[in-house]
């Protein structure tokens, strides 16, 4: 088997490294410089800085060398730029290779998941064989060989556990799930509501807060994600509850961090100036609220987190008015 990881940054890099151990890989970086230095000094020091990458890793910037036999192609690019980069890799991915993505958004405009976007891109492409690797993966912690778990889903059961085997190492436990959309919409709506959980942070709030910004969202999460053909359970397993509590929680979290800064009363555009690496959370934000609407859920936590982006409003300023909402049941579960 060979596999192809489309994409160096911090998470992309991680899971090639994985690979190897398993199958022989190649990881594209889009600038050559990139390459060269990764191949040369076996460091992404751009993205995962000390962290030595396996001699047998091979490094290239053509989409085509990388691409050209591999029987799995991971795409490890942000969600907004998964179309273009498809699109160029496309002539080169063979019909019959998987294609996992480990993006965690939705794509502006279209409000396409990931395994919609490659469908589209790959025409006459098995969609059965389109999955997604997620879960509560923070890369650096990954690539140190500390103990984590991930899920990965796609609609052919032999091909999920073929990619399970494939990523699973002494250290990174993988579990298979038939419900590609489930795990692709939680994957997108946690990086939402880890900004809210990060604005909490920053306006100085303490943990009884975060637990209830991390349960009511859950249950944003939930409604969504069924609304759209969402298995429920999908949301209490890794992809849903374990990746929402890693990324509101950790101070890795880059879409946590833009939540701090901004309930420091930052603006975005200064925050997200002097990131190296994306924030998806900040695109899909809209995305997300345009599905919400589109669908009849309300959401309520992703919308707070609209307003802050979108419209510049002051995180302090909207919290009396998320606490004032009309009181109601609890109503466990999705409802």
């Amino acid at each position: 088997m060979k596999v192809a990881v489309v994409g160096a940054g911090s998470w992309g890099t991680t899971v090639a490294g994985l690979v190897c151990a398993n199958a022989p890989t190649v990881l594209w970086a889009r600038r050559a410089e990139l390459a060269d230095e990764i191949a040369s000094t076996r460091e992404n020091a751009r993205y995962l800085p000390g962290v030595r990458l396996p001699d047998s890793l091979a490094v290239t910037s053509s989409l085509a060398d990388a691409c050209a036999d591999a029987d799995v192609v991971v795409l490890g690019v942000p969600s907004h730029g998964m179309r273009a980069v498809l699109e160029a890799a496309a002539p080169h991915i063979r019909p019959d290779a998987a294609v996992v993505s480990l993006a965690k958004g939705v794509e502006q405009g279209t409000l396409a998941r990931m395994s919609e976007v490659a469908a589209e891109v790959l025409a006459g492409h098995d969609p059965a064989r389109l999955g997604v690797l997620t879960g509560p993966n923070l890369a650096k912690e990954v690539a140190a060989g500390q103990p984590a778990a991930s899920v990965v889903a796609a609609g052919d059961p032999e091909v999920a556990e073929r990619l399970q085997r494939l990523f699973h190492t002494p250290s990174f436990r993988v579990y298979t799930n038939p419900d590609v959309v489930g795990c692709e919409i939680a994957g997108a709506l946690k990086n939402v509501l880890a900004i809210g959980a990060g604005i909490a942070d920053g306006l100085g709030y303490g943990d009884n807060t975060k637990a209830a910004l991390m349960t009511r969202g859950l249950a944003e999460l939930a409604r969504l994600g069924v609304a759209l053909g969402g298995d429920p359970l999908t949301f209490a397993g890794l992809a849903g509850m374990g990746d929402l509590i890693a990324t509101c929680s950790s101070p890795q979290s880059r879409n946590r961090h833009v939540g701090v800064q901004l309930g420091r009363g930052r603006s975005l555009d200064e925050v997200l100036a002097e990131m190296a690496m994306v924030a998806e959370g900040v695109k899909s934000t809209a995305a997300v609220l345009e599905l919400a609407a589109r669908h009849g859920v309300e959401m309520p936590l992703a919308a707070f987190v609209g307003r802050v982006l979108y419209e510049g409003a002051r995180p302090a300023d909207l919290v009396p008015e998320l606490m004032g909402r009309k009181a109601k049941p609890e109503l466990h579960g999705i409802r």
